[in-house]
């Protein structure tokens, strides 16, 4: 077995090589995750501001179960997609299950809750007097909707970075509905745990660091967005 420090040593050969099967990786995770943002994040800003400013009997229970959903493992979102995506399933037709259109809905799935609370919160927490200026000057629904996201978008934003953190670090759905395919939906998390149980810890080690360092990023980039955002205030 390789020692802890050799795998290190060879963990930055690897990265500092260029390893292409090591970044093939690295932009599968992220093309994926960045097409199942792209698919979650239109529909959820839209049910966030709905959330906040649409009054409506269920309203409290709607808000309840997003918040609700937050809390749920992934790996269980991966279980409920895979008996809907399963040869059996609802959506068995398509035949997405162990494909990347599969993992893209599983990462849309999981994104979504994360985009829709984030969303709701930023929308509360804006001044009402932007929504009854706008509705003042004659401006239609989609008109004042479009003022108080533009208001709050230093929190849509942040809720897209958090989305992406959960997205790109998790390991449990990407498992159970991508399956894991070398050069298909082998993502970061999922290399990892194939690797480790190998034995083999020089690319788990490397595809690490690149984990640590998006997080790293996207929490400077939430940091500066903070600031801009208090400056601004």
């Amino acid at each position: 077995m390789t020692s802890w420090p050799d795998a290190v040593a060879a963990a930055f050969a690897l990265l500092a090589a260029g390893d292409a099967a090591l970044w093939r990786i690295v932009w599968l995770s992220l093309s994926t995750c960045v097409v199942g943002l792209a698919v979650a994040t239109p529909p959820a800003i839209l049910g966030g501001y709905l959330l906040a400013t649409v009054r409506f009997r269920a309203r409290r229970a709607v808000i309840w179960l997003v918040q609700a959903a937050l809390s749920l493992p992934t790996v269980l979102v991966g279980l409920v997609l895979y008996m809907l995506l399963s040869r059996h399933g609802v959506f068995g037709a398509l035949h997405w299950l162990f494909t990347r259109p599969g993992l893209m809905l599983g990462q849309a799935v999981i994104a979504l809750p994360v985009l829709l609370a984030y969303t709701l919160a930023a929308v509360q927490a804006a001044d009402p007097r932007y929504a009854e200026t706008a509705l003042a000057h004659g401006a239609s629904g989609w008109r004042v909707m479009w003022t108080v996201l533009r208001e709050v978008r230093f929190g849509v934003m942040a809720a897209v970075i958090s989305a992406f953190g959960r997205v790109i670090s998790e390991v449990g759905c990407a498992l159970m509905v991508g399956g894991n395919i070398a050069g298909e939906t082998r993502t970061i998390t999922t290399a990892i745990a194939l690797e480790t149980s190998k034995g083999e810890f020089a690319q788990g080690i490397a595809l690490g660091m690149v984990l640590i360092a998006l997080a790293l990023l996207m929490n400077g980039a939430m940091m500066a967005l903070q600031g801009d955002a208090s400056g601004r205030a």
